[in-house]
C-alpha cells in the first residue's frame, strides 16, 4: 500500500479528473505493493526492463535502422513521446506516472518494419482464418499479459489495469483502438483516462514533427515542397531564421512546431475540460474524449498529415524498403508454417498450447529489423553459413 504522504501529495497536487495510483483497479494477480514506488511507477520500470521495449531501438519508424544512425527509429520515438506527454500532462494536472508508462508501452506491439509489417502480418493471419488478423495494440496487450516471461507467479508484466487500458485504446491517425468486443474488462467506458488520451496526442505530434525533420534531413523533402502547407509557413514565419544554415533552420522550425502544437492542444483541453464540467475518472470514461486540438488547427494539421503521406511515405525510397520488407515477412512467415522445426527449440516447445500461426505471428512480431533480414538470409541465402 501507498504510504500516506504520497497519498496526501497526489489528492492535492492532481486534478480530480486525473488517476489516482491509490484508487488503481488494480492487476490481474495479486501482488503486495512497493513502499517506494506508486503502482503506476513499477509499470513503468517494468516495461523499460522489458525484452519488447529494447528490441524498440532496432525498429523501423520510417527509415529501417542500416538507412542512417541519425533517424528516428521505434525506440527514439517512444522516447519523445514520453517526454511531450510528461509536458501535457504536468500542466493538465494528470498523473505524469500513469502517462509515462503507458508512453513507454505504446508501440511495444509494433512488428519489425512499421505499419508496413503490421499490414503484412495482417494480410497473412486473415489468409490463414484468423478474421481479427493482426493489429499491433492487441499485440501490445498480448505481450505484457503474457510473452515477456519475468517473474515465476504469473505470465507477462502484471500491470495496472490503467496502464493495459492505454495500450489496448491507444488511438492516433494511423492507430485503430483494439476491437473492444475481445476485451471484456475494458468494454464498459467509451474512453480511457485522460492520461491515456495525452499520450495518443503526444504519439501524433512526435511522428509528424519528427517524420518532417527526418524527411528533411534526407533530402526526401525539401523546404521549397512545404512552402505550400499553411501550418509550416505559420511557424516558419515567426521563427525568425533567416540568415542561418539548413540545418539549423530545420531544428528551429522544428522545436517551435512542437511548442505550438503542445500549446494549442493544452490550451483547447483546458477549455474541453472545462466545458465538460468532469470531477473524477468514471465522468471521463463515459463521455466521447475530450482531449483535442483547437478546430483551426485540426484543419491545418489535416493538411500537413496529407503532405507526409504523399510526399513522404509515398516517396520511391520508402516504398521500395517497405515492399522489400513486405516479402521478408511473407517468405519468413510461409517457411516457418511449412516446417516449424526450423523455429528455435523455445518456441517450438510453444506449438503444443497454441496454434502454429499464432506462434510464428508471435515470433516474427518480436523480430527487430536486423534480426529479420538475418533470418531470412539464414533460411534463403544457399551461401550464407549459419
Amino acid at each position: 500500500m501507498e504510504d500516506s504522504k504520497t497519498i496526501e501529495i497526489q489528492q492535492k497536487e492532481l486534478a480530480p479528473y486525473a488517476v489516482k495510483s491509490s484508487e488503481t483497479l488494480g492487476r490481474k494477480y495479486l501482488e503486495q505493493e512497493h513502499p517506494l514506488r506508486t503502482p503506476f511507477q513499477r509499470d513503468r520500470d517494468r516495461i523499460i526492463h522489458s525484452t519488447a521495449f529494447r528490441r524498440l531501438e532496432y525498429k523501423t519508424q520510417v527509415f529501417i535502422y542500416h538507412e542512417g544512425d541519425y533517424y528516428r527509429n521505434r525506440l527514439t520515438h517512444t522516447l519523445e513521446v514520453q517526454q511531450i506527454a510528461r509536458t501535457i500532462a504536468r500542466v493538465l494536472r494528470l498523473n505524469e506516472d500513469l502517462v509515462e508508462a503507458i508512453a513507454l508501452a505504446h508501440d511495444l506491439g509494433h512488428t519489425p518494419f512499421g505499419h508496413r509489417g503490421e499490414a503484412v502480418l495482417n494480410n497473412l493471419m486473415r489468409k490463414h482464418g484468423y478474421n481479427r488478423g493482426f493489429e499491433h495494440n492487441r499485440q501490445g496487450l498480448r505481450i505484457v499479459d503474457k510473452l515477456e516471461k519475468k517473474y515465476p507467479h504469473f505470465p507477462g508484466l502484471n500491470l495496472s489495469f490503467e496502464t493495459r487500458e492505454g495500450i489496448i485504446k491507444h488511438n492516433t491517425t494511423y492507430d485503430l483502438p483494439a476491437e473492444e468486443k475481445d476485451y471484456e474488462e475494458f468494454i464498459k467506458n467509451p474512453s480511457p483516462s485522460l492520461e491515456s488520451q495525452v499520450v495518443d496526442f503526444a504519439d501524433e505530434i512526435a511522428y509528424t514533427c519528427h517524420d518532417l525533420d527526418d524527411g528533411l534531413k534526407s533530402g526526401i523533402i525539401t523546404f521549397n515542397d512545404l512552402k505550400t502547407i499553411q501550418l509550416w509557413k505559420d511557424i516558419e514565419s515567426s521563427s525568425y531564421v533567416e540568415n542561418v544554415s539548413h540545418d539549423l533552420k530545420r531544428i528551429v522550425i522544428i522545436r517551435n512546431l512542437i511548442n505550438f502544437l503542445v500549446e494549442d492542444m493544452v490550451t483547447q483541453s483546458l477549455s474541453n475540460i472545462k466545458k465538460a464540467a468532469v470531477c473524477s475518472v468514471d465522468e471521463v470514461r463515459k463521455q466521447s474524449p475530450i482531449l483535442s486540438h483547437s478546430p483551426e488547427l485540426k484543419e491545418k494539421h489535416t493538411q500537413m498529415s496529407n503532405f507526409l503521406q504523399e510526399h513522404m511515405y509515398a516517396n520511391y525510397r520508402i516504398i521500395r524498403m517497405a515492399q522489400k520488407a513486405a516479402r521478408v515477412i511473407e517468405d519468413l512467415f510461409d517457411s516457418y508454417i511449412k516446417e516449424p522445426k526450423q523455429l528455435p527449440p523455445h518456441t517450438q516447445e510453444k506449438i503444443t498450447k497454441e496454434p502454429i500461426e499464432i506462434i510464428v505471428c508471435d515470433y516474427i512480431a518480436g523480430m527487430t529489423d536486423r534480426f529479420a533480414l538475418l533470418e531470412y538470409r539464414k533460411l534463403f541465402d544457399p551461401n550464407f553459413t549459419v
